[in-house]
């Protein structure tokens, strides 16, 4: 898809849990190619400390509407004046950027750990729209780390995991019973450690698996070089050539 700069306008905020929030933008360009773990890079509005763009991952995509949401969680300068952006404001951003999901499988697993499960809501409409229901597995050290849970659903199994038990089952997602459940294809986004264990759990078990990794990333065009990572075809910008990687690719990372 050819990358485009556009100024959308917020049509619809939401606020979920302490320091995190949803924008849904709207700007009058057809939205039917964007796919599921992609990002944008979003201009922070009248901010002189912060001079780069913000990457943020596609959250969800309403094709008919025209919009595009993507879940924030306030986390510096750039990410609270974000948070302040009123209904009716203007963003400029530039879509679609990077490498998504590939939407395979039948029985299929998508893992998210923290702001990692932004992606995942519109991966698993996708597969909905194929005839596909995933499980949906959710973790976070506090229920009070895991945003929007009853948007997804509708559109999946829904498994919680956290550190502490404060919801679902207590442990870490590798640790949940839906885990070890028998799939074919699994997606994940989340903090590296996380990731790292579902692909190597992925990897002894012989299951297809793609993960989102969350390099540093300014201007989510592969100029400036700086969210390089190393794969066994040599290094490659994941702003250009992932996010999303097939672990088959991924055994230097997978053993750091």
């Amino acid at each position: 898809m050819k990358k485009q700069m556009t100024d959308f306008r917020v049509v619809a905020r939401e606020d979920y849990l302490p320091n995190f929030f949803v924008l849904t933008l709207q700007g009058g360009e057809p939205l039917d190619e964007v796919r599921p773990g992609q990002f944008v890079e979003v201009a922070v509005p009248d901010c002189r400390e912060v001079m780069l763009r913000r990457p943020i991952s596609v959250h969800d995509v309403d094709v008919e509407a025209g919009t595009l949401s993507l879940l924030v969680q306030v986390v510096g300068r750039g990410t609270e004046r974000l948070s302040q952006v009123a209904v009716g404001s203007t963003l400029n951003v530039i879509w679609s950027l990077g490498r998504g999901f590939s939407v395979a499988g039948e029985r299929v697993l998508l893992v998210g750990g923290g702001t990692g499960v932004a992606p995942l809501l519109y991966l698993a409409k996708c597969y909905a729209a194929r005839g596909v229901r995933p499980t949906l597995l959710l973790g976070g050290r506090t229920s009070g780390l895991i945003p929007t849970l009853s948007r997804y659903e509708p559109w999946g199994r829904l498994c919680v995991a956290t550190d502490d038990g404060s919801l679902g089952e207590r442990g870490l997602v590798t640790e949940h019973s839906c885990f070890a459940e028998p799939y074919d294809h699994i997606c994940a986004c989340g903090p590296t450690p996380m990731m790292k264990a579902v692909a190597r759990s992925a990897r002894q078990r012989g299951i297809d698996c793609e993960v989102s990794l969350e390099n540093m990333m300014a201007c989510g065009l592969g100029a400036c070089l700086c969210c390089v990572a190393a794969t066994d075809e040599g290094h490659k910008c994941v702003c250009r050539e992932g996010p999303v990687f097939d672990i088959k690719h991924l055994n230097q990372w997978m053993n750091e």
